[in-house]
Formats: structure tokens, C-alpha cells, sequence
């Protein structure tokens, strides 16, 4: 019998979110529960809320956290770095660069690895791959000892040139599991054989401290998952916009470091697909932080260099996405000066907001909501209670009072300073790329976006705001949407006018064969695997690099001038110039392989006439600009609107994971696939 179940679980700082999508009767089922410090117990409280039999689940596919909390919080298993004599403080020097170039006073985030836990030992391979001084391999086990001593069970090998020769690397790394049997290893040359050493440091530090963490919850996750009768591969996302297995995420755990922000934009870009905008900015604000990705002819733009903690760079590719302290449970408070501000601080799950009752005092973006009469008693389908005396009570305290406002005038200063914050955000990943807003549109989701979606499209004139269907869970949903994704480059530092395209095409051989053979050990048929080629490309000089797709096959100079043209296109638009005279040199070539699963199909299309009147089920007063008074407002359930339907604000939608408001004056319909549609525009 045909398994007819995928199962998607994204964990977040409030709630877990789960969606079961089941192909026979092609329903997708969902809940929220609110998550819990062990990352486990929320999923499988999720998984018993929405009631799915996993013996009859084909996919189960999980966004976490856990990666990127671990290293927020510090909370990492003892990690060891063995590298070249000489090279032992590479992570803590970095490139001396500030997060705040003014802010002389803030220091970098320490190391993930102590001095006392970094070693030394005697090798070194030049900048050609030639070996200057063999590696000591009885210093090399000597230093194992002391390792084995301190009970150290994961290690970072990370030798000087070791990209371009890894001999060295490979023997140490064959000495610690002699030496320290089970010890986790991670050599640079593995993880990132790339040149700079401290990028490659960082990145190969950052995945050992993961590893055994990432391998034990991922370990205990199965073993529940099958006592409750699962049989399939758990697959994980990573920060590329792709989902690996278990056992390659163990191998590169640095790659969950951001696994729960790439759903939603590969979400958002769906979304975008389906409603035919190759351009989207995608908003998702939950409780605790709100995510910004933008998509650009139907491309999700991706980074090489990133961080949790600024300093210590993180450079697998990530789709590119702005996280800021601006969610429903971040906290309104007032600093030194008198200015009132929003976040980063949140209430988190635990105690929440203050309106939900749970011992919380200070005033948070969802308090605010409630005392607007934006949100209104009750969260979750009604299982959520909301007491607006207590938001109230919050808002006074701690914020009207401080400033001399009204409890109005104050929760409407807090929607105020959130939704500047996001602007600011969204400005970062469009205007600064050389992107201009009013090209795109917005889809707004998470269980806070759709409240404040239209706000940040007037600030920035974006003429169209689309809600998914179920907005609050759209981030779990971009799980089911993913296929399985590997990111592989070597490093290919030479000019184009001197470039051999047959060279070229050897080193997109050897990636290519190493592609192969990650997707054929997860399980991917030869005829499910697509391989494509870019290359990383720069003006002679520069020091950053473009990212070129490169479609070639056997080497040709036409296809190497194709790239040149696209690499001065490129420089252009982002740089705002171009030198068509001066010399470019490719930096990188790079292979994506993508092995495809079989995925949701997820055409919510509704056939037959469409009602063109919807149903309300109350209304209520909402305020929706500052210094006006509130305005009757009504209140439909989301379940009553049809495709076709079409509706003039102010009205505010409920449904089970998020509430959408349509300010005054404003026209939302519902399309085919069941999006809200909110213009802007009077050209629409």
C-alpha cells in the first residue's frame, strides 16, 4: 500500500508548527503547540495534536533550531582544534573587522573553542600543494593523548593550505580515530577546502562543536519517531534551501545552523510561483523574531559568508535572509534617552506575552495588538485565551506612563516602532542590493505577518500583499517543497583571458563526481539527480566575487565569454557600475546537486462558482492609525471565504494560525489557490 502521509515540523522560539499533507484525500491538516526548552518533546507534542498515524507517514521532514540556539546560547560540548605550528589563534584574530565599525567598545564574540582546547603540531604544505615539512606523527599522537585525557569527543582539523593539498589533514584525521576511538573529526578540507584560512577555521570549528550535539538530538528524534511507527528517513532542512538526510547532517551539522529561516523563503518563493511574481519579499514574523528573504526573477538570493555570532563566519551557501528581534512576543521598553523602543528582547514561549495570562508583565508587540483591538479574545482556534486588562495593565506600566501617553496612543507607538524596524530590514535585503521595492510583492506570513503586512508595503510602496492560505505554519510547509541539495566548490584562481576551458571542465568533473556520490548515499537514483554549474567570478584586483550560472558541458570559450557578459550585468546592477575593459578572473567553480524526492502537491485550486459575499461572524472596534479614533470593525473566520471572494477594509480574517488585517479603503480577494490578495495599488 502506497504511503499516503508527509509530515513537516518546523520548531520555533513560540511555537512548533506542524503540517500533515495527505495525497489520497489531498487535505492538509495543521496545528501549533508552544514549544519546549527540549526541542523533542515540542515536536512530538506536535505530532500528537494534529493525531497522524506515522506508520502511514512516507516523509517526515524537520526545520530546528537546535543548531542555531546552541550557538546563541554558548551551551556546546568541549571541542578540540588541532592545527599547523603557528596558526593557533587564526579564530580569535579573524580578519579584525567590527560588526559596528564605530563601536570600539563591543568585543567579538570569543571562539567556540578555548585556547587551552587548540593544539599544535608540526606540518605545513605550501601555497602550490608542496610539502614543506612532513606532518610529525609522533607529536600528532602525543597531542591525541592529552585529547583522550580531557574527555573530548568531537575535533577540528584545520592545517595551513590544506585546500589545495589535504594529505596532511587526512593522515591526522586517521590518527585521532587510532588514537580516540568514536571521536567526531571535521578537516577543513572536507567541510570547506577553500582558501583564507579564517573563514575555513571558522566554518570547520563550527561544525565539529555541532556535530555530536546535532547527532544526539537527531539520534534520540528517530528513535521516538520510529517507537511511534515511523519508517522512513528523517530528512533535515539546511541553511541552502535543501534537506539532507540524517547522516550527512551529522557529517555537515554546520549547515542546520540556519535551518529554520530557509523554509520560509523557499516558502515565500512558492508562493510567489504560484500566483505568477518571479519578484517577492518575503516577511515571516512569528513570536520571537522576524525573517526577511527576498526572491528576484524566481531566485531565491544566497550568501557564502554568515554568521550566528558576528566574527566567526559561517561559508556553506545559505539562502540569504535578515533575521531581527521584531516578533509578536518581543518586548516594548523605554531606554536611557526617553525613545521607546522594540525588541530584540522577547517573552518568548515562557512566560509570553502578558496577555496570555502565564505570569508575563512587560508589554510586547501582541499585547499591543490586543489593546487595538486588532487581535481579538482568543489565539489557536479559541484554546488560547487573551486578557486585554492584562495587556493593558502591561502598557501602562511600563510604557504610557514612562511617556505620558494613552494606553491607545502607546500600544499604537509600539506597532509604530516594530514595523519601522522591519522596514529597515527589508530595506537591507532590496535597496542596499540595488533591488527596488515597488517591483515586487509581499507575502506576508508566520502567525504575526499578516497583521502588520500592509503596514510595511505603505512604507515602502510595494503595490501588492499576499497571505498564504495558512500563513502561521507556511514556514513547516516549505519543508515539504524542498528536495535533497548539496553545495560543492573548489577553489579556481585564474584569469579568463589565460582560462583553459578544458581545465575548467576537470574541475567540474571532480565536483561533480563527489556530487554523485553524496546524493547516491542518501538514496537518490541516478535519473532523480540534477547537477548545475556556476562560477564565482571578479574584476582582476577585487576582493569580492559574483556568483555566474555557467552552462557548459566539455568546455568551450563561448560559454566562458557567455559568463563574462552576465558577470558585467551583474556588477552593474548590484554595484551600480561596470568595467567592460578591465581584466575578470574566475575565483571559484561551484556544483549544485540537487537529488529530487517526490514532493506535496499542494494545488489548493477550488473548482465551481464562487460566492462573491462572505460571512461575518461579529465585529469590533480596531484602531488603525495613530490620533484616529476606532472604527466598527468586521470580523470574518477565514474558513467561510471562498475563491472569488472578494471583500473592501476594514475587516480583520481569523483563522486557527494567524489573523490578517485589511485597514480601511483597502480591496482583498481571495484567488484560485486560496491566497488574499491585498492591493495597494490603484493600477491594480
Amino acid at each position: 500500500m502506497t504511503l499516503a502521509a508527509r509530515v513537516a515540523v518546523d520548531v520555533g522560539g513560540t511555537f512548533t508548527d506542524i503540517c500533515v499533507f495527505n495525497e489520497r484525500a489531498h487535505t492538509l491538516e495543521i496545528a501549533k503547540v508552544p514549544s519546549s526548552p527540549d526541542y523533542i518533546a515540542g515536536v512530538l507534542a506536535a505530532v500528537r495534536e494534529v493525531g497522524v498515524d506515522l506508520h502511514d507517514v512516507a516523509l517526515f521532514a524537520h526545520g530546528t533550531t537546535v543548531a542555531t540556539n546552541a550557538l546563541i546560547t554558548r551551551q556546546l560540548p568541549r571541542t578540540a582544534l588541532v592545527t599547523t605550528r603557528g596558526f593557533r589563534d587564526v579564530i580569535e584574530i579573524r580578519n579584525g573587522t567590527r560588526e559596528d565599525l564605530w563601536d570600539a567598545y563591543t568585543d567579538v564574540p570569543s571562539p567556540y573553542i578555548r585556547r587551552r582546547d587548540r593544539f599544535i603540531v608540526e606540518e605545513r604544505v605550501d601555497y602550490s600543494g608542496k610539502v614543506v615539512t612532513p606532518l610529525d606523527e609522533e607529536e600528532a599522537r602525543q597531542l591525541c593523548r592529552v585529547i583522550r585525557r580531557r574527555e573530548i569527543t568531537s575535533i577540528a582539523v584545520c592545517f595551513v593550505n590544506s585546500f589545495v593539498n589535504p594529505a596532511h589533514e587526512r593522515r591526522m584525521a586517521e590518527i585521532l580515530a587510532e588514537e580516540i576511538p568514536g571521536v567526531a573529526v571535521s578537516i577543513s578540507s572536507d567541510v570547506l577546502p577553500e582558501i583564507f584560512e579564517h573563514e575555513r577555521f571558522s566554518t570547520t570549528t563550527t561544525n565539529a562543536v555541532l556535530s555530536t550535539l546535532v547527532g544526539d538530538y537527531i539520534k534520540r528524534l528517530e528513535s521516538n519517531l520510529v517507537s511511534l511507527g515511523y519508517r522512513g528517513d528523517l530528512v533535515l532542512l539546511h541553511s541552502g534551501g535543501g534537506v539532507m538526510t540524517s547522516r550527512l547532517a551529522v557529517r555537515f551539522a554546520s549547515r542546520l545552523a540556519a535551518s529554520g529561516l530557509a523554509a520560509g523563503a523557499i516558502a515565500a518563493r512558492h508562493v510567489g510561483e504560484i500566483c505568477g511574481m518571479p519578484n517577492v519579499i518575503g516577511l515571516d514574523m512569528g513570536g520571537t523574531s522576524a525573517d526577511i528573504s527576498l526572491t528576484y526573477g524566481g531566485e531565491t538570493q544566497v550568501t557564502k559568508n554568515w554568521s550566528v555570532d558576528y566574527g566567526h563566519p559561517i561559508c556553506f551557501p545559505s539562502i540569504e535572509v535578515i533575521t531581527i528581534g521584531a516578533g509578536g512576543g518581543s518586548l516594548a521598553w523605554v531606554d536611557e534617552g526617553g525613545a521607546l523602543r522594540n525588541g530584540p528582547q522577547s517573552a518568548g514561549a515562557t512566560p509570553g506575552p502578558a496577555c496570555y495570562g502565564a505570569g508575563g508583565g512587560e508589554p510586547t508587540t501582541t499585547d499591543a495588538s490586543v489593546v487595538l483591538g486588532r487581535l481579538g479574545d482568543s489565539l489557536l482556534g479559541g484554546s488560547m485565551r487573551l486578557d486585554r486588562e492584562a495587556a493593558e495593565e502591561a502598557i501602562n506600566a511600563r510604557i504610557a506612563s514612562r511617556l505620558g501617553m494613552s494606553t491607545i496612543e502607546a500600544a499604537g507607538a509600539i506597532i509604530d516602532v516594530v514595523n519601522a524596524n522591519m522596514a529597515n530590514a527589508v530595506r537591507l535585503v532590496s535597496i542596499r542590493r540595488g533591488y527596488d521595492p515597488r517591483e515586487f510583492a509581499l507575502v506576508a506570513f508566520g502567525g504575526a505577518g499578516p497583521l502588520h503586512g500592509v503596514a510595511l508595503a505603505r512604507e515602502l510602496d510595494i503595490p501588492l500583499v499576499i497571505v498564504p492560505r495558512n500563513p502561521g505554519i507556511l514556514s513547516a510547509l516549505g519543508c515539504l517543497l524542498i528536495d535533497i541539495r548539496h553545495d560543492l566548490s573548489t577553489m579556481f584562481v585564474t584569469p579568463v583571458e589565460t582560462c583553459d576551458p578544458s581545465d575548467l571542465e576537470d574541475a567540474f568533473s571532480v565536483l561533480e563526481e563527489e556530487a554523485r556520490a553524496r546524493l547516491g548515499a542518501e538514496g537518490v537514483s541516478e535519473e532523480a539527480m540534477r547537477l548545475t554549474r556556476s562560477l564565482d567570478m571578479r574584476y582582476l584586483g577585487q576582493w569580492r566575487s559574483l556568483n555566474i550560472p555557467f552552462d557548459s558541458n566539455g568546455g568551450s570559450n563561448a560559454h566562458l565569454d557567455h559568463a563574462v557578459r552576465e558577470f558585467h550585468v551583474l556588477h552593474e546592477r548590484i554595484h551600480r557600475y561596470r568595467r567592460d575593459d578591465a581584466p575578470i578572473e574566475v575565483y571559484r567553480v561551484n556544483v549544485v546537486a540537487i537529488g529530487v524526492i517526490e514532493k506535496a502537491h499542494l494545488g489548493f485550486l477550488t473548482t465551481g462558482h464562487a460566492p462573491n459575499r462572505h460571512a461575518s461572524q461579529h465585529s469590533r472596534p480596531v484602531w488603525f492609525k495613530r490620533g484616529e479614533g476606532p472604527v466598527e470593525t468586521q470580523v470574518v473566520a477565514r474558513s467561510t471565504l471562498s475563491a472569488g471572494a472578494r471583500m473592501t477594509g476594514p475587516v480583520i480574517i481569523e483563522q486557527i494560525d494567524s489573523t490578517t488585517m485589511v485597514p480601511p479603503g483597502l480591496v482583498a480577494e481571495v484567488d484560485e489557490w486560496q491566497n488574499i490578495r491585498i492591493h495597494l495599488s490603484s493600477k491594480e
